[in-house]
């Protein structure tokens, strides 16, 4: 089989819980093979190889195959950067969970390491590339609600101290409603409207301490380190104006998760923290909302799609989605509200972001490209 054609082997670096989605996730398509899989902790790489029929290697064993061509980066936020560069300095390909780093700094060197090396870096989120989200990016693209003007985007909860295993990480550098999930809204954000143009914000860390009532660390004093609600508007290269709100600090409420407003109709847009989900539309004159049929597959959860796409983006040249540019564009924005709070001005975004390819209506399952 020629290389052209061959599937791109990807290994894993970091076997946490988030890893069991990818392997599935990138399981569902035909240019892709997870081959191997490495940890900080031996028996934790062993455990995973051994669930998902791949090689458990070391990470310096993992830098050093030939053969794989995609490192996932799927370690804690903190060591983004330092895994990133390291398979770049390999020669590897990178596709980074999120964020792309934890500081803006570290961020543009991971891009500007791809960008000299003449290789692809990526990052997760890739749920905007599920039915959900392209759905909604056709009907604004095909002028549903006319010309986008403005927006708001809400998430918004008590924190995970309640349920996560491991909860202390969420108040830790790298952690917060914001850099938790703000890359889901944001790139959503992005791939519907474009580049971000200005951000005007202002955040607070509400509560010096959490009480985590989770099984596992039950009755343990978390101490708060990052703001931990975040709120402002987002001025778009385009024009709209987004407001958006990202909290651990809210008991409950009752927003959609995005609402887009255009000069003729509004759209409720799906959780983007998922791949499907429901989608409604209202046009001037009708007299209620309409939800909206799927234009595009990938309604189930189909976390890696993104790695597909970036092996489909080697195999052509064409550009790839999940890119670096666009991760670091969204790692921009979100520093940016602590410092507009800090300042009182507004920030304007400098790093440069294209806004992603929508994807191809008609695919067959296990496909990125159409077919010729």
């Amino acid at each position: 089989m020629p290389k052209s054609l061959d599937k791109v082997k990807v290994g894993v670096v970091g076997c946490g819980k988030i890893s069991d989605a990818y392997f599935r996730g990138t399981g569902f398509f035909d240019n892709v093979e997870m081959v191997a899989c490495a940890d900080l902790v031996p028996q934790v790489a062993q455990a995973k190889a051994e669930q998902h029929g791949v090689e458990a290697l070391t990470v310096e064993e993992l830098l050093n195959r030939p053969e794989i061509e995609i490192v996932l980066n799927l370690t804690i936020p903190q060591a983004h950067a330092e895994i990133a560069l390291a398979a770049l300095a390999a020669g590897k390909h990178v596709h980074c969970e999120k964020p792309l780093a934890v500081n803006l700094a570290d961020g543009k060197r991971v891009v500007e390491a791809a960008r000299r090396c003449n290789l692809l870096v990526g990052c997760a989120p890739d749920t905007f590339m599920g039915a959900g989200h392209q759905t909604t990016r056709k009907l604004i693209d095909d002028g549903w609600i006319g010309r986008p003007i403005a927006g708001t985007a809400f998430m918004m909860g008590h924190g995970p101290e309640s349920w996560h295993p491991n909860p202390g990480f969420y108040y830790q550098l790298g952690g917060g409603p914001m850099f938790d999930m703000g890359p889901y809204y944001l790139t959503a954000l992005i791939n519907l409207l474009g580049p971000i143009k200005k951000v005007c914000g202002k955040t607070a860390k509400t509560f010096p301490e959490r009480l985590a009532t989770c099984k596992e660390h039950y009755g343990e004093i978390l101490p708060v380190e990052v703001t931990t609600h975040h709120a402002g508007v987002l001025e778009f290269q385009s024009g709209a104006l987004i407001t958006l709100t990202m909290s651990f600090d809210i008991w409950r409420h009752a927003h959609s998760p995005i609402e887009i407003y255009g000069t003729e109709g509004s759209l409720q847009a799906p959780d983007p923290n998922s791949f499907g989900k429901a989608i409604r539309v209202f046009r001037a004159g009708a007299e209620q909302w309409s939800e909206m049929p799927y234009s595009h597959i990938y309604h189930d959860n189909s976390r890696g799609i993104g790695v597909a796409d970036m092996a489909a983006a080697i195999r052509t040249g064409r550009p790839h989605r999940c890119h670096g540019d666009m991760a670091c564009h969204v790692l921009e924005v979100m520093c940016a509200f602590d410092q507009s709070s800090q300042t009182g001005q507004a920030v304007e975004i400098e790093s440069p972001c294209r806004q992603p390819a929508p994807l191809p209506t008609g695919l067959l399952h296990g496909r990125i490209d159409a077919e010729a």
